[in-house]
């Protein structure tokens, strides 16, 4: 078992964070491209490029971050 501070100090949580918000802005690029060219709504190109700024800031954040000791 890992004590907290371990837990704290390889900055888990926010690494496994990072590799599900990854996974997901993936699997979020492959629904959008699987989508028919016809058949794009503004709405479905609105959550892709919200998506896709969310994830751009999570990870400037999280790279700032990692410099940090």
């Amino acid at each position: 078992m890992m004590s907290a501070a371990t837990i704290l100090e390889y900055k888990l949580v926010p690494r496994f964070m990072m590799l599900v918000m990854t996974f997901m802005y993936i699997r979020t690029l492959e629904w959008f491209m699987s989508i028919p060219m016809d058949t794009i709504t503004p709405e479905a190109t609105a959550l892709t490029a919200t998506v896709t700024g969310a994830m751009t800031g999570a990870f400037a954040v999280w790279l700032s971050s990692e410099g940090k000791k």
